[in-house]
């Protein structure tokens, strides 16, 4: 049986150099082997979290909507692959509804540190943002998104197979080749 990849789209842009760093991405897990499922999630109905902590306590949260098929996703896969650019050195909204929503679901409270349900797992983190490098890094912008990414996935007990930030995308509408050789090394 093949192994699973989610493949998660976080940006409005269908046609941005985040989607299309997920391409690349979701093109070499394919070539190796892997059986993917791509989400968008602004095509996607996910309310917003109100905060009740029930899921905390069923691995369930209580709200209708395509969050449960975005969670038996992920907790089916064996990698994640989330894209999504900086919005003010942080995730746009919908990504982060994403982590507030699986929050109960990919970790268990515990009164000291949360307890990881997805150990086993691996994740690739990609962003963009308007700032060039290495500016984009110092100032905090392209570093800020992927602390954000970063802490949810290790928090839920996943192992990083990379993290690909592609700086100075202003007047940029393709993925630079050195961008794309950082991905295709992510799946050696």
């Amino acid at each position: 049986m093949p192994k699973k990849v989610l493949a998660i789209l976080g940006s409005p842009h269908k046609d941005g150099v985040i989607a299309k760093m997920l391409e690349h991405a979701v093109h070499m897990a394919e070539k190796k082997g892997y059986d993917v499922t791509m989400i968008d999630l602004y095509e996607k109905n996910m309310e917003y979290c109100n905060g009740c902590m029930v899921c905390r306590k069923t691995g369930k949260c209580v709200k209708k909507d395509d969050m449960q098929e975005i969670s038996e996703l992920l907790m089916g896969s064996d990698i994640v692959i989330l894209a999504a650019p900086v919005y003010w050195a942080n995730v746009p909204a919908p990504v982060k509804n994403l982590f507030d929503r699986l929050a109960g679901i990919v970790m268990e409270e515990t009164i000291a540190f949360p307890k990881p349900h997805c150990k086993g797992k691996k994740y690739m983190l990609l962003t963009s943002c308007h700032t060039p490098a290495p500016f984009s890094w110092f100032a905090g912008q392209s570093r800020g998104v992927i602390r954000n990414m970063d802490e949810f996935f290790k928090t839920a007990g996943m192992k990083s197979m990379g993290k690909i930030v592609c700086a100075g995308t202003m007047q940029r509408w393709t993925v630079p080749s050195k961008v794309i050789r950082k991905i295709e090394r992510c799946f050696r």
